[in-house]
């Protein structure tokens, strides 16, 4: 019965057997960025691929006046490095029963969903606080109302009433419910390339994003707004601070970080030796963003 009820895209995956990427390794400066580009690095490698590779993108990044780019990885790099093809998904039906359709055809969904039915979030947000976030549905079982789902630095698991709540099991109609924004994500056509071949490509991509990049200093305005802003982060006390902090300086920090890491794959698999200085600077920048983070709080 287990056989024809589970519907696993990765057979063999487990939460207990899982192991993150090194980008998520215990001494970063940034273990977790935000739950996007977390997610899908470690969906990445979870199929085997090198998400350092798609990381290119973190040299757009922007201030936007209130908070510094969301990074997320490239759609178009996703299919161009690996053949994974993302697109919005019309969520039209319960999600239960897309992810019963998707997952058994081999591919994954990427979701919005509540914190607080995400037991992985035990100590900040699990049956605490209700907060969006995203998950990557990998591994479902209805009868054992179990569910493996890729959440920020890791893989996972849940069931019982997690799972009844999460996928709105047994819930009465509520017209003041929204569907829940979701993607597709196909991988029946991942390719998978020699690093050589995957670092000429990638490099060929970082030179897309390096063209997006700002005509001015992003930090510089980011300078400007918190001058600005100081008086009523110190006013409005360290909870706002904390959610201005995730929304700017963390962003920037961790986009500094990741584009580092990007740079120095591409040395080491592509033989860019002189991208090396670059990925020690950015080093810099990232820790002296999580110093920041620090020092403002405690102002």
């Amino acid at each position: 019965a287990l056989a024809v009820t589970r519907l696993q895209v990765i057979p063999g995956l487990t939460a207990a057997g899982y192991q993150r990427h090194a980008v998520h390794a215990p001494d970063r400066d940034w273990v977790e960025r935000n739950c996007y580009v977390d997610v899908i690095i470690e969906m990445l490698h979870a199929l085997g691929l090198e998400p350092l590779a798609a990381l290119g993108v973190a040299a757009a990044i922007d201030f936007e006046g209130d908070n510094f780019t969301f990074l997320e990885p490239n759609h178009e790099d996703l299919r161009v490095l690996f053949g994974v093809d993302v697109q919005e998904m019309n969520v039209w039906l319960p999600l239960i029963e897309h992810a019963r359709h998707h997952l058994a055809e081999g591919k994954f969904i990427s979701t919005e969903a509540d914190s607080f039915w995400l037991p992985d979030t035990a100590g900040t947000d699990y049956q605490r606080n209700h907060v969006k976030s995203t998950i990557v549905l990998a591994d479902l079982d209805e009868d054992a109302k179990r569910l493996g789902y890729f959440h920020n630095a890791g893989y996972f698991e849940l069931e019982g009433a997690d799972f009844d709540r999460l996928f709105r099991v047994g819930a009465a109609p509520d017209p003041t419910f929204l569907p829940l924004f979701a993607e597709l994500v196909r991988v029946d056509r991942v390719v998978r390339r020699p690093p050589g071949e995957l670092a000429q490509l990638a490099a060929a991509r970082l030179g897309v994003s390096l063209g997006r990049r700002p005509s001015t200093s992003p930090l510089r305005r980011f300078q400007a707004r918190f001058e600005q802003d100081l008086p009523r982060l110190q006013e409005l006390g360290l909870a706002h601070y904390h959610a201005w902090a995730f929304a700017t300086t963390r962003q920037f920090g961790a986009a500094a970080e990741l584009l580092s890491l990007h740079l120095r794959w591409l040395a080491d698999a592509g033989g860019h030796d002189d991208l090396r200085p670059a990925a020690d600077r950015f080093q810099e920048v990232s820790g002296l963003a999580k110093t920041f983070i620090l020092k403002a709080a405690r102002a």
